[in-house]
């Protein structure tokens, strides 16, 4: 969303007004209309419970507030004569109703104190700004609500409206377990359900990987690997890190029966096998993630360089549980 977004003050309409979105005079105003209905109080209270880690959140009425604060200094040394440093904040509003409106306002850095100094403080609360966005948007709910308009309304398959959500917000940060769980059925009239939590798995599913996971399971949604940028695909639902799916369309690991041995990760010949090459190797396939509460292991081999395999099947043969299938492109 955050390439949607232009660098100028919006003129006020009469329809943005009686949603009581009022910028202040002088101050740089970011607006963005999504074409999607948020009405439901368990959804929006998701948004607000998802972020709680990363972001500052508040709600109130049909609104929800995330602040993001970070910290300039003049110098890196603190025991420097003259250092500064000072606290900034931006604020993005999200308004919720028959469509979602989210809204940010730069104000001039003299209302956190003396920040005169800072360099490119209106770039950086921008640049921030766009980043809460993307962020929200591609990791709540309303990442699905935008996928269903895009594949009803602009006839996209489902693995092209993804790719469109992903395009459409560059600046997002990947934020587990930011959905809602699904929503507990409403008992039958006069009648009492008792409320079961899905059971999360209390430890690795049995191998094999399904060698046919293709043909069954739809992409539901793509990773970003932090060190190449390599967009990873995963094949079925995720719940959070507690169940993961399969990762990778060549180069294929179900994380739900991977024990994190690292066999894999020694046995790929791109990578010199000395435990250095984890961190310094620039050809290598896989490197290590984290997946905190999987109930098989906390860590994965991820596929951050698939397009590089060499399909030796080196990583494929040493797998103790069976957990990776390798196939040629074509």
């Amino acid at each position: 969303m955050s390439l949607l977004l232009k660098d100028r003050v919006y003129t006020i309409q009469s329809a943005t007004s009686k949603r009581g979105i009022y910028p202040l005079h002088s101050y740089k105003l970011g607006l963005y209309r999504l074409p999607i209905k948020l009405e439901d109080k368990y959804e929006i209270d998701s948004i607000v419970n998802g972020f709680k880690k990363i972001l500052v959140m508040d709600q109130f009425a049909d609104r929800i507030y995330a602040t993001y604060r970070w910290k300039e200094e003049n110098m890196p040394d603190p025991d420097t004569r003259g250092y500064k440093q000072i606290e900034l904040e931006i604020q993005v509003e999200i308004v919720t109703g028959e469509v979602v409106d989210m809204i940010y306002q730069i104000y001039p850095v003299e209302k956190y104190g003396d920040g005169l100094w800072v360099k490119d403080y209106r770039k950086k609360a921008d640049a921030n700004a766009k980043m809460i966005i993307d962020t929200i948007l591609r990791n709540s709910i309303l990442a699905d609500r935008m996928i269903e308009y895009l594949v009803k309304n602009r006839q996209l398959s489902q693995e092209q409206a993804v790719k469109e959500l992903e395009e459409m917000t560059p600046l997002a940060q990947i934020v587990p377990n930011a959905k809602p769980k699904p929503k507990p059925a409403a008992p039958p009239p006069g009648q009492e359900v008792q409320q079961v939590e899905v059971e999360t798995p209390s430890g690795a599913k049995a191998g094999p990987i399904d060698v046919e996971f293709k043909t069954k399971l739809k992409v539901t949604e793509t990773f970003a690997a932090p060190s190449s940028g390599h967009k990873i695909k995963i094949f079925g639902q995720r719940k959070g890190n507690e169940i993961l799916g399969i990762w990778g369309e060549y180069v294929s690991v179900d994380y739900d029966i991977c024990i994190a041995d690292g066999a894999c990760i020694d046995a790929c010949p791109v990578c010199i096998a000395d435990g250095a090459c984890i961190d310094a190797c620039p050809v290598k396939v896989f490197e290590w993630v984290e997946f905190k509460g999987n109930p098989s292991s906390e860590k994965k081999p991820l596929m951050s360089r698939e397009p590089d395999c060499i399909f030796c099947l080196a990583c494929e043969n040493v797998c103790p549980v069976q957990a990776i299938k390798i196939a040629k492109k074509g």
